[in-house]
């Protein structure tokens, strides 16, 4: 078998994805995305690889790639269908909300005096956030009137075209921490709780993680998200709101998971392998099933 690794920046993700693709003696190429060329009319250059593994950090680069491979029969993890799904807030919320996995309330708005009626719909404080983004950043706790025609402004006047879409989504009063979850395939493998004074719990942004217990609830609400989405290997982050319910917040598709190997003790990057080969062989088995357009490869 042979596997491709398309990235954009090798991360310490990335390295520890070479070590267990080391580990299990597979043949692999590491391809910078920045520097690939797809030319439409001959696909031949990418038909050695059995399968691709998508860890670019650029959404748009990635999704253009994941399309292009796809249509080609190339399976790929994750696919194109999932990239689209998971790099809009948007789009996951609907994917989400269409499976009836429970989230919190969501209001969009087109215009500044739109958005500023569904926020006092929903009743301060709300969060709002940009439609494709990642890391935590760029998200506003907004706590009244005045603050929310501030950022308002600055979103419409300032921001990019993401920000032209306003996502107004409900504050959910949570502890100091929040869940992330592990899903490879159709199991959770193991979740974290990220923990922060602050009410963005991102350990991308300083937020400490410790091990969580996979509880039933926590496995389904896991596996029901990333089915919604499209499956294959997703981070799936939960809150949990004053009564302890727990509701889905986001679900990552390239997530990065270095802080989450030592508390959970799940070697990570080798169940993301595992799956990569079992993808790539179940290709090999069924070829056909590797022919669905818009990049649904895997």
């Amino acid at each position: 078998m042979r596997v491709g690794i398309l990235f954009s920046r090798i991360r310490l993700e990335e390295k520890l994805i070479v070590q267990a693709l080391d580990a299990r003696g597979v043949n692999y190429d590491m391809i910078d995305v920045r520097e690939a060329v797809f030319d439409l009319n001959d696909p031949s250059p990418w038909q050695q690889y059995d399968v691709i593994l998508e860890r670019c950090v650029s959404h748009s680069r990635a999704h253009a790639a994941l399309q292009i491979l796809g249509a080609w029969g190339i399976p790929c993890v994750n696919n194109a269908q999932v990239a689209q799904v998971c790099g809009s807030k948007l789009e996951t919320s609907l994917a989400l909300a269409a499976a009836g996995v429970p989230m919190p309330q969501v209001k969009i708005a087109t215009t500044e005096e739109a958005a500023l009626q569904a926020i006092e719909e929903i009743g301060y404080p709300v969060v709002l956030k940009p439609a494709v983004g990642s890391w935590g950043r760029l998200l506003a706790k907004v706590n009244d009137r005045e603050a929310a025609e501030a950022i308002l402004e600055h979103k419409s006047t300032l921001g990019s075209y993401q920000h032209s879409i306003f996502y107004i989504q409900e504050y959910i009063a949570k502890p100091d921490r929040d869940i992330r979850s592990f899903v490879v395939g159709d199991e959770t493998i193991c979740a974290i709780t990220r923990h922060s004074a602050h009410w963005i719990t991102n350990t991308a942004r300083g937020g400490s993680a410790e091990n969580c217990p996979i509880t039933p609830e926590l496995d389904r609400l896991s596996r029901a998200a990333a089915l919604a989405v499209g499956g294959g290997v997703v981070a799936v982050d939960l809150l949990e709101d004053g009564n302890g319910r727990l509701l889905v917040n986001e679900v990552n598709y390239t997530m990065e998971f270095r802080n989450s190997i030592a508390p959970t003790g799940v070697d990570i990057p080798g169940r993301i392998v595992d799956y990569l080969l079992q993808v790539g062989e179940a290709a090999a088995v069924w070829p056909a099933a590797t022919a669905v357009p818009h990049g649904a490869a895997a």
